[in-house]
């Protein structure tokens, strides 16, 4: 296959990798996005859904035959032991289907991954982006976007891993606290380094 540059992203929920992706895409960059594939997986892959629903409960699928991704989300982030017994079900299915995708590939790819590290899809890239924000203003924004109570996005915040774990095993962090367009220069920066060849 055509040899990928892969860029893994990554970060907590509610830091703003949505915001970084748009811009990866604006510079010229293939975005695989992670959890549009899982998405995409519980559509087609009775498989995934069977072993999903084996573990969190079989009325995870409603009648017509449709995940209830809202009443997954609840058991899944209950506690890190669940957030995790669902990444060793659907992480093989997400990482076969990005490697398909990767064989058709060439030039710079961003692997925009929530789970990056759960995953071990970081062994595979070339450098490690992670987004970061300070607990209360994610907890905002997942509260204004999500449609969630603040017990239900707590569990969610609780169950990733801290921020310092990710400035740990990153090669570059972005912080997004506040002023996007401040966030949105910082991350065009970046982009114009990467396409540079200079990181």
């Amino acid at each position: 296959m055509n040899r990928v540059r892969l860029i893994g992203m990554t970060g907590q929920s509610g830091a703003g990798k949505s915001t970084a992706a748009e811009i990866f895409t604006k510079n010229g960059m293939t975005v695989i996005d992670a959890d549009a594939l899982v998405a995409k997986i519980y559509e087609t892959s009775p498989a995934c859904l069977k072993a999903v629903a084996a573990s969190f409960g079989q009325d995870i699928i409603r009648p017509d035959g449709v995940l209830d991704r809202k009443l997954l989300a609840k058991r899944a982030f209950e506690t890190k032991e669940n957030t995790a017994l669902l990444g060793e079900i659907v992480h093989p299915f997400v990482i076969a289907q990005t490697l398909r995708i990767l064989k058709t590939l060439s030039g710079t790819a961003v692997f925009d991954a929530p789970q990056l590290f759960e995953s071990n899809m970081d062994a595979v890239c070339d450098i490690i982006i992670s987004v970061t924000a300070n607990e209360e203003v994610r907890l905002q924004r997942i509260l204004g976007r999500d449609n969630v109570t603040k017990e239900q996005a707590l569990e969610r915040i609780r169950a990733q891993y801290s921020e310092e774990f990710f400035r740990c095993h990153s090669d570059y962090v972005i912080e997004n606290n506040g002023d996007i367009d401040e966030f949105r220069s910082r991350m065009y920066a970046l982009t114009e380094k990467i396409n540079a060849g200079v990181m």
